[in-house]
């Protein structure tokens, strides 16, 4: 009988635990629907589909309203089902047996498992204390490794560090040093007070990655982007598999992409909301790091993270487990829900911690 390839057999699948409770603070996920005339919008949009004919190849028209939202043209624009599969075809592109990413943890883990899965080399390094982007590390990583690939996650996920504009341009000249490519998850760029989009040159080699599962309220759409050279996105249309982006999932992007000021009064609530319940954790006995996303990372001084975990879905309250990512011992991670859903986790946290 036929197995996994070897590298394939030794890997541990991505995960985060899906349970049935009440309150689901887990997965980042926005804690508000689209807007109803979106999805009434989409609805009748549907009856337009041609079921019957495969869907435009190039989505050009979702690549446009894209590319419209950043100031470029459809060229500089990467459509694909999230923005994992993003992420996969330009390792399948850029990276593979005989080549090497870097990443620096903790961070997303898909960055190194996609990279493994793909055949590619993974090279680690590690964040400074506080969480932030050790510069000195980096330098060591890239004139050692010498990376074709170097992934940059900001805000970072799980820690939800942001990266400032002279770190990130600092790495960007480190990695054309090596004549690398520097990809920016920005996932949960939205929340952040800036964005390396306006790095974005056809003689710059870097990309930015963006999902609609976060601020477009489209996680069940399955649908993300990459902002890049021309060039670049030319060449990951030769890699990826035809028709792969289906007629109702351009259909949906588009349309929401007609009401960006409903998606940025999301982020604008969402954002003082995360301000709010910073403000609660730090007055319990944990260690809270600041975030830029829609997410806080913490740890109880007193308690085991993982007993604290299993006493809230006691309470029907699910919170991420980050207990076992690299030198993320004993912490948690808790997605920004409604404000019903964020006093129901922050009760219960202070009752446990007491």
């Amino acid at each position: 009988m036929i197995t996994a390839r070897p590298d394939v057999a030794l890997m541990d699948g991505y995960h985060s635990p899906q349970l049935d409770v009440r309150v689901r603070l887990n997965t980042n996920e926005s804690p508000e629907a689209p807007p109803q005339d979106w999805t009434d919008a989409l609805a009748g949009a549907m009856r337009s589909i041609e079921w019957n004919r495969y869907p435009d190849r190039e989505a050009l028209e979702l690549r446009r309203a894209i590319g419209g939202l950043h100031g470029v043209g459809p060229e500089q624009i990467f459509v694909a089902n999230g923005s994992n599969e993003v992420l996969q075809t330009l390792l399948l592109t850029f990276g593979g047996p005989g080549r090497t990413a870097a990443v620096w943890e903790p961070t997303y883990a898909l960055h190194s498992h996609i990279s493994r899965i793909t055949g590619t080399g993974v090279v680690e390094g590690e964040r400074a204390e506080d969480f932030s982007t050790d510069l000195g590390e980096v330098a060591r990583v890239i004139s050692a490794a010498r990376p074709e690939v170097s992934f940059l996650c900001s805000p970072n996920n799980p820690t939800g560090v942001v990266d400032d504009e002279t770190t990130i341009r600092e790495v960007l000249a480190m990695v054309e040093g090596v004549e690398g490519l520097l990809v920016v998850d920005e996932a949960y760029g939205q929340f952040a007070p800036w964005s390396a989009t306006g790095l974005i040159a056809d003689d710059v080699p870097v990309v930015v990655t963006r999902t609609f599962s976060k601020t477009w309220s489209m996680a069940a759409a399955r649908l993300g982007y990459l902002i890049g050279p021309a060039w670049l996105v030319a060449e990951l249309d030769k890699v990826v598999l035809p028709y792969h982006l289906d007629a109702f999932k351009q259909l949906a992007g588009t349309l929401a992409l007609r009401d960006v000021d409903a998606m940025e009064a999301r982020v604008q609530r969402l954002v003082a909301e995360r301000s709010r319940v910073i403000d609660r954790l730090s007055a319990l006995d944990l260690e809270v790091w600041p975030s830029g996303a829609n997410f806080v990372l913490f740890r109880p001084r007193s308690r085991r993270g993982a007993e604290v975990w299993q006493q809230m879905v006691e309470r029907s309250i699910l919170v991420r487990n980050c207990s076992s990512w690299p030198r993320l011992d004993g912490c948690l991670r808790v997605t920004i829900g409604t404000t019903d859903e964020d006093d129901a986790f922050l009760d219960a946290l202070e009752e446990i911690i007491a």
